[in-house]
């Protein structure tokens, strides 16, 4: 297995392994750094996919992590929630947001438009990473793309949707808090809500609004807002992922 540095289209061989087994030995992780030349920034991604079985027809899922202060290898965590959707026919393509150097995000004064380079620079990155699939992976089934992101990656996908609603499916946001969902039938919009952090004014959508588009939100008790990425106690996490799988199957 390979690490990749892809530039500029062409793909060059850089590491040694970089691969993920599951004890079950049936999901493989390949992590390849993208460089989009428009910026000149690099994009760590890491694609989950199954190891015995062609991604021929596979619907994909872009995922984005949660603020982890700017460090390194954070596309690598969520793994007890990627590598299951893998088992269930995805391939998951998780995409590293913040890179060490960047400023730090905003944490006070008005965050919405202190936060929005950040937003707009994940959109990019996404939209970046799915250019690269289309360009390489053509077997994957991007008619049925799910975007999906927690805390500040869900305001990014959120954004991605907003700009780019013709060319994903569905949105999950796990506790998305600062951007408004988008009210639309399509995509699909579907966020899971802490029981501890509240979203800003204009985030959620109304009963009647969310009826009349279709949209699904969900509150469990006794999930927080941290314990949905990598802290949460594995009967959390586990509720978490039911509550995806079920979405992603509709």
């Amino acid at each position: 297995m390979r690490s990749l540095l892809v530039l500029a289209g062409l793909v060059h061989i850089s590491l040694t392994s970089a691969q993920s087994v599951t004890a079950e030995h049936d999901v493989v992780r390949d992590t390849l750094t993208l460089l989009d030349t428009a910026s000149q920034r690099t994009i760590p991604i890491a694609i989950y996919r199954h190891g015995d079985k062609a991604m021929d027809g596979s619907p994909v899922i872009l995922f984005s992590h949660g603020y982890n202060e700017n460090k390194p290898g954070t596309y690598l965590l969520y793994r007890w929630l990627l590598e299951p959707l893998v088992k269930d026919g995805h391939v998951v393509v998780s995409v590293q947001h913040e890179l060490v150097g960047d400023p730090p995000l905003a944490m006070q004064g008005d965050i919405r438009a202190a936060r929005r380079p950040s937003w707009e620079r994940g959109v990019a990155n996404l939209a970046h990473v799915l250019r690269h699939l289309h360009r390489t992976c053509p077997q994957l089934d991007l008619g049925r793309l799910t975007v999906m992101g927690h805390s500040h990656g869900g305001d990014i996908s959120v954004l991605f949707a907003t700009e780019y609603p013709d060319r994903i499916q569905k949105l999950i946001t796990l506790d998305n808090r600062r951007l408004a969902l988008p009210r639309t039938v399509h995509p699909r919009v579907y966020s899971l809500r802490s029981n501890d952090q509240l979203p800003d004014p204009g985030v959620l959508p109304e009963p009647e609004e969310a009826k009349y588009h279709h949209m699904t939100l969900e509150a469990p008790v006794g999930i927080g807002h941290n314990d949905m990425g990598n802290r949460g106690t594995p009967a959390e996490q586990q509720r978490v992922l039911t509550i995806v799988r079920a979405w992603l199957a509709e």
